[in-house]
């Protein structure tokens, strides 16, 4: 649910900027203008709608393209008079194709440790017959912690004694294993990633 927040459109004639950007990746996607019609429906909607200012109407991303913009969250910065929404985007955002248009391309290499979490996840919760995954699951969790410490091992001769391919081949794998460990166990990768920017403030102490 999006809280209804109080905006001046007064300062461009009835209009306001909306800067929008991937909830995930932090990339600014695109500029619109959104009135107080387009501002509400936004709301009502969860999918961002601007105003066309050459056509004169509203217009909701993605209506004729299918690549709607669904809201995270909306903000407005300190004048009340411009909005920085963070969505999650179907598909490229640019009427050109490209993924911003700024022509940028939106991905980040790291955030498919996420979708690999959640596919992880998804096999926990489903267990599918046949899935490498379901069967390391279905192993325990003292086998799932014994293949994790073989990953690191193998990842360690890579890397003192191996190639670097063969160095990120097994790193990947012993990353792969370590989310399927912490799965089992009721955690998310996402789960390190706090306890590592806990560790980065300058007031943390070791346990």
């Amino acid at each position: 649910m999006i809280n209804q927040m109080t905006l001046d459109f007064s300062k461009m004639g009835g209009l306001i900027p909306a800067i929008i950007q991937d909830a995930d990746t932090q990339k600014v996607l695109m500029l619109g203008y959104m009135n107080e019609e387009a501002y509400q429906k936004t709301l009502d909607t969860g999918i961002v709608t601007f105003f066309s200012r050459t056509r004169q109407t509203l217009w909701t991303k993605g209506e004729t393209s299918g690549n709607f913009l669904h809201i995270v969250s909306i903000k407005a910065d300190c004048d009340q008079d411009t909005l920085l929404i963070q969505v999650h985007p179907d598909g490229p955002v640019c009427h050109t194709g490209t993924d911003t248009c700024w022509g940028e391309e939106n991905k980040q290499d790291i955030l498919f440790l996420k979708d690999l979490q959640d596919f992880i996840d998804k096999r926990h919760q489903e267990m599918p017959e046949g899935s490498y995954t379901t069967s390391l699951f279905q192993s325990g969790i003292n086998k799932i912690a014994q293949k994790v410490g073989e990953e690191a091992v193998e990842t360690i001769i890579e890397a003192c004694n191996g190639t670097d391919e063969r160095l990120i081949y097994e790193g990947s794998d012993l990353l792969y294993h370590l989310i399927v460990l912490l799965t089992s166990k009721g955690y998310r990768i996402e789960d390190l990633a706090n306890e590592l920017r806990e560790r980065h403030q300058p007031n943390w102490k070791k346990h």
